[in-house]
């Protein structure tokens, strides 16, 4: 983790940052999408963690040169496999980095509003990969392998959010 912590100087203030924003939003982005506030507390703050961790720049000694800038990688596009997994490249990271975020998404009713939060966040990783791309100043590569991993991890946590939508809400007090 501290690897990690270094390699992103902007991790830990992204962090906070999106904690903050979490709990000022939370009340309302769960009014809007029927779920509980800490839910919608959960959904945001993943988000948060999803854009810091993806789109602030590396530090200067982690940047990757501008010939493997300039391209996207595209030598995987299918999912890891377990040596993918533990070669201790950032796979498990990416995977574990969106299950949070899926698993909120899973817990809002079906709804055109749910349909929508889906589409958004199928598009995230590819959004992701194109900025990492076309913005030089991040210092980033775009690789495939990190959608398909983006996706397992969002498509695990979804499917694993969807039993609580069985749950009977509790009684408002009257």
């Amino acid at each position: 983790m501290r690897e990690i912590a270094a390699s992103l100087p902007w991790l830990v203030p992204g962090i906070i940052a999106a904690l903050v924003i979490s709990i000022v939003a939370s009340r309302r982005v769960g009014a809007w999408l029927r779920i509980h506030w800490l839910l919608a507390a959960l959904l945001v703050f993943s988000l948060g963690v999803i854009l810091v961790g993806t789109l602030t720049p590396l530090a200067a000694d982690m940047v990757l040169p501008p010939e493997a800038r300039d391209t996207c990688d595209l030598s995987r596009t299918w999912l890891a496999t377990p040596i993918d997994l533990a070669s201790g490249d950032d796979v498990l990271v990416n995977i574990l980095m969106f299950m949070p975020f899926g698993f909120a998404i899973g817990t809002i009713p079906w709804t055109w509003r749910k349909i929508a939060v889906i589409l958004a966040a199928i598009a995230l990783p590819f959004l992701i990969e194109g900025l990492q791309l076309t913005v030089l100043q991040l210092g980033r590569g775009c690789q495939a392998a990190d959608v398909v991993d983006n996706l397992t991890g969002l498509f695990i946590g979804f499917f694993a959010g969807i039993p609580t939508t069985w749950w009977p809400s509790p009684r408002r007090r009257g």
